[in-house]
């Protein structure tokens, strides 16, 4: 990667870290993104067609392969504690998933495409709301529009060295959903609760129903069930509560056993409201798929890695925390794979995190090698 390039994407990053904006909120952070390309690129067609995503092509000609890279630019509500020149402007929004790093990253690649060319088509997706779910679903209908044979995208990773691609077969990410489980029935004095329908007791057997709907015995892979808030009644001692809502974050490494227990907890919810007149309801959040990579594409990145002397490794298992670049690999071939951001880095998602400017030029080596630019 050209050093001009490096130093200007790593500028560029740090301009992204001082204001932060949160899902759908992304105004500023697309503009700006687009602002840069129009300056800094003079082959690339930038397509903005007033959606909260965008995308720049690099156009090869007919005939030639279609693919895709994708970065996210959405900030967490996390407060800027650590003392960084770059340092969040934004009051309690701050870049803790290193999603800055992400599109800078893609902007450098952009740029050197530009300036070096390439032998295929190139298109340079910079996507919204990653953090919610809801981007890719809305993003993903540029694959269609622009034939996409295969599409790319990285996360930045602590815990695996500085530097070090890492790769995996097959699930890269856990799939998850938000659940909500509403119970409403009756209201009584708390001193007669036997004339009132109080839904505690459903919402405790719902709870008491986890371990066995998550356990090894009945599910391939790994199944997990967090219990994220549990609201019952109010505090109104003369009122015994008679609404509840239990919150859930429900996961699996397989979709269809996500399904299923989805499928549980609803089935047993409604079996108990039944059964003591409470009405029950669901909402879900955060709806994220699996994220399978494709082998051959997978592949290509270690070959690429070996190529140009970039340190990999295998990912022994997925993570469990889900990543909506799983809408796009339901629909074409391709792979997301993970650059360490250090062993001792501090974790995603945290108050002492920043995105390591150190592995940027690492993961623009890689995408260049996996559209076949040698330079």
């Amino acid at each position: 990667m050209k050093k001009e390039n490096l130093q200007l994407v790593t500028e560029l990053r740090h301009e992204l870290h001082t204001h932060p904006e949160l899902s759908y909120e992304e105004v500023w952070t697309k503009q700006r993104l687009i602002e840069f390309l129009k300056e800094h690129t003079n082959n690339l067609q930038i397509i903005d067609e007033g959606k909260k995503y965008f995308y720049a092509a690099y156009r090869a000609g007919k005939g030639k392969k279609n693919i895709a890279f994708r970065a996210d630019f959405d900030a967490l509500p996390i407060p800027e504690t650590i003392d960084l020149p770059w340092a969040s402007t934004i009051p309690g929004v701050a870049h803790k998933c290193g999603h800055d790093g992400h599109s800078s990253s893609l902007v450098g690649f952009a740029l050197e495409v530009d300036q070096n060319g390439a032998d295929q088509n190139i298109f340079f997706l910079f996507q919204h709301a990653e953090e919610t779910g809801q981007g890719a679903i809305e993003a993903k209908e540029i694959l269609q529009k622009e034939s996409i044979d295969e599409i790319y995208g990285f996360h930045n990773m602590p815990g695996i060295p500085l530097k070090t691609v890492s790769i995996i077969d097959g699930t890269a990410h856990f799939a998850s959903r938000g659940m909500a489980i509403e119970m409403v029935g009756l209201p009584s004095h708390a001193s007669e609760p036997e004339k009132g329908i109080n839904p505690s007791y459903a919402i405790a057997k719902i709870i008491d129903a986890l371990p066995k709907f998550t356990s090894t015995e009945n599910n391939e892979g790994l199944v997990l069930c967090t219990v994220i808030q549990i609201d019952v009644g109010s505090e109104n001692y003369g009122i015994a509560a008679h609404s509840g809502t239990l919150k859930l974050t429900i996961r699996a490494e397989k979709e269809e056993e996500l399904d299923r227990l989805q499928n549980n907890l609803e089935n047993l919810s409604n079996q108990l409201g039944e059964e003591q007149g409470i009405q029950v309801s669901f909402t879900y959040n955060d709806i994220f798929p699996e994220t399978v990579n494709t082998k051959e594409c997978s592949d290509h990145i270690r070959a690429v890695c070996n190529e140009k002397g970039i340190t990999w490794q295998e990912l022994p298992q997925p993570y469990r925390a889900s990543e909506d670049f799983g809408e796009y690999l339901k629909q074409v071939k391709g792979s997301f794979f993970f650059v360490g951001s250090g062993e001792n880095h501090p974790g995603l998602h945290t108050l002492y995190y920043d995105f390591p400017d150190d592995i940027i030029e690492t993961v623009v080596e890689v995408y260049k090698g996996l559209a076949g630019i040698n330079s």
